[in-house]
């Protein structure tokens, strides 16, 4: 492997916490955006789960790539595999993703698997907004989660109708674009 590159479609996109040497927009094909992850951590509790993104299979979602250097791949996965496995509701996968100036890279990703506990499966923006609404974790209010990356994709010039709909549905989009 001459590269390491990681897809990141959430909160990755703006907090990866980790070096790299380059940052761009990518296109993942096969997968989606989804708010298809109760979190019984980050953005909930067991008792009131919340709701954060997971790549669920379909369609397709852009997001960013991150190139990390050969020296930072080991401390990479081993952080990501922290951050990303604390449930173990992701899978780790090596996707094939379309850079923003063409070149096909294979990335790093975590994709929901549909077979966890804390699958939500598909949500509507009814239902996705009641959920986040009052549910709060270890990182804080889930409106806050669903706001923050509204903005931050919208910064990066990434649109997600359905998501910006529950942000919308729940308040958080208030004094944005």
């Amino acid at each position: 492997m001459d590269e390491f590159w990681v897809f990141g479609y959430g909160s990755l996109m703006w907090n990866p916490g980790f070096p790299y040497e380059e940052r761009v927009l990518a296109h993942l094909g096969g997968y989606r955006r989804a708010l298809c992850v109760r979190s019984y951590v980050h953005r909930g509790t067991e008792q009131r789960p919340g709701l954060v993104l997971g790549l669920d299979r379909g369609g397709s979602c852009k997001g960013v790539a991150f190139r990390v250097t050969p020296s930072d791949w080991q401390a990479t996965v081993d952080y990501l595999r922290e951050r990303e496995l604390v449930t173990s509701v992701y899978l780790e996968r090596h996707v094939r993703a379309r850079l923003g100036d063409g070149r096909d890279v294979r990335a790093l990703t975590y994709v929901i698997d549909r077979t966890h506990s804390q699958y939500a499966g598909a949500v509507t923006v009814e239902e996705a907004a009641r959920i986040v609404g009052g549910a709060v974790g270890r990182s804080g209010p889930n409106p806050v989660y669903v706001a923050n990356t509204v903005a931050h994709m919208r910064e990066l010039g990434i649109r997600d109708h359905w998501l910006e709909s529950v942000a919308s549905a729940i308040g958080a989009d208030q004094g944005r674009d």
